[in-house]
C-alpha cells in the first residue's frame, strides 16, 4: 500500500500531518511525496484522454488531501494510469464540494472517496459517480491522550478565537479578576510531530480548552456557511479536557461527541462567557477528564478510522491489529 500526503503545510494542519505519519506506520504503507503545483494543459489533456488501465497486480494507493482541490495532484504521480489496482482518497475539508476539480469528475481515476462531512455523501457520489463513505476526523488518544486529574490551567487558548477572546493579554486580565488560571496561545514548532506532541501535552494540563465554531467567528480560511468540528476539539477531548465555547452544528457532531464533552457558552462575549466558565470550574472533577478520555478512546481514535480504510482496501495490517488490541485493553481498564 502507498500513501500520498497532499495536506496543506500551514500550521493548522499539524494534527493531520501527524495522522498521515501514524497511518503510514499502522497500515504498513510506503509514503510518497508529489510536487505541489498546478497541472499543465498537456497533463490535463492526458488525464482526460488516456483512461486508467486495470492492473490487478498493482499497488493500492490512498491519497490524503486537506481539501477537494488537491485531488488533481493524483496526475502528478508517475505511471498513474497503470501502476495501481485500487485508488482511494480521504478528503478532510470535504465540505468544499464546489471545489471538486472538473478533471476529477470527468476522469474517474478514483475507486472510492472517504470524506469527513457526512451530509455531503450524496453530492460527492453524484458529482464523482464513485462510491463514497464517511470517515470523520480523529485523534491519537491511545498514543498521546491522557486523563490526569492534576491540571495546571483552568482555561487554555489554542488557535483562532472571536475578537473578544483574541487578545491573550486582555483575556488573561479578565480571567485573573475572576480567579481563573488562563494561558494564551502556545509556541509552535516547524516539525509536525514535535508540534502535535507539544499541543497534546498542553491539553493534558488544561481543564477547559477554548474553541468556537467557525460560523460564529469567520476567517479567511474557514467556510463561510458550513460549520464543522476541527482537530482542536477532538485532540483536547482525547486529553481529558472539556471544550468551552460554541460547538459547530453539523450532522456528525452528535455521533462523534457525548454529553459533557463541551461547555456551551452560548455567546462570544468574554465577560458573559467567563460567568459560565467559573461555574463549570467550580463543579469540575478529575472524573470528567477520565470520562472524556475513555469516550475518546472508544469513538475518536485514529485507529478506528484506519480499520475502515483497511476494510475498503481489503488488507489486514498486523501492526494495526496489534494496536487495536491495545486500544481495546486500555478502554477496558
Amino acid at each position: 500500500m502507498i500513501i500520498v500526503n497532499c495536506v496543506n503545510n500551514s500550521g493548522g494542519w499539524t494534527p493531520i500531518h501527524y495522522m498521515v505519519t501514524l497511518a503510514v506506520r499502522l497500515l504498513e504503507a510506503e509514503l510518497i511525496v508529489v510536487n505541489d503545483r498546478e497541472l499543465g494543459t498537456l497533463e490535463k489533456l492526458s488525464a482526460l484522454l488516456l483512461k486508467r488501465r486495470s492492473n490487478s497486480e498493482g499497488e493500492k494507493l490512498l491519497i490524503i488531501c486537506s481539501s477537494p482541490g488537491a485531488l488533481s495532484r493524483i496526475f502528478l504521480i508517475p505511471n498513474i494510469r497503470k501502476q495501481f489496482s485500487f485508488i482511494a482518497a480521504w478528503v478532510i475539508d470535504s465540505f468544499w464540494v464546489d471545489n471538486i476539480p472538473r478533471i476529477i469528475q470527468a476522469s474517474k481515476y478514483f475507486d472510492h472517496f472517504f470524506i469527513c462531512s457526512k451530509e455531503d455523501i450524496p453530492q460527492w457520489e453524484k458529482m464523482t459517480k464513485t462510491s463514497v463513505s464517511w470517515l470523520p476526523r480523529g485523534t491519537d488518544a491511545l498514543g498521546l491522550g491522557g486523563s490526569n486529574g492534576d491540571r495546571k490551567w483552568d482555561l487554555r487558548r489554542v488557535g483562532r478565537q472571536p475578537i473578544e477572546w483574541s487578545d491573550d493579554g486582555v483575556t488573561e486580565k479578565s480571567c485573573t479578576e475572576n480567579n481563573v488560571k488562563f494561558q494564551g496561545r502556545p509556541e509552535g514548532f516547524d516539525d509536525h510531530i514535535q508540534n502535535q506532541k507539544a499541543l497534546m501535552a498542553i491539553y493534558q494540563q488544561s481543564k477547559l480548552v477554548l474553541a468556537f465554531s467557525n460560523t460564529v467567528h469567520l476567517s479567511s480560511h474557514t467556510h463561510p456557511t458550513r460549520s464543522y468540528i476541527t482537530e482542536r476539539w477532538i485532540d483536547a477531548l482525547a486529553c481529558g479536557s472539556v471544550v468551552a465555547g460554541i460547538a459547530p452544528k453539523e450532522a456528525a457532531v452528535d455521533e462523534l461527541l457525548w454529553e459533557g464533552a463541551t461547555l456551551e457558552l452560548g455567546t462570544i462575549k468574554r465577560e458573559e462567557g467567563l460567568v459560565i466558565i467559573k461555574e463549570a470550574l467550580a463543579n469540575w472533577s478529575p472524573k470528567q477528564a477520565k470520562y472524556n478520555y475513555k469516550q475518546s478512546l472508544q469513538r475518536l481514535d485514529w485507529r478506528w478510522r484506519f480499520v475502515e480504510i483497511a476494510k475498503i482496501f481489503q488488507i489486514q495490517p498486523q501492526i494495526l491489529s496489534d494496536e487495536i488490541k491495545l486500544l481495546e485493553l486500555k478502554i477496558d481498564q
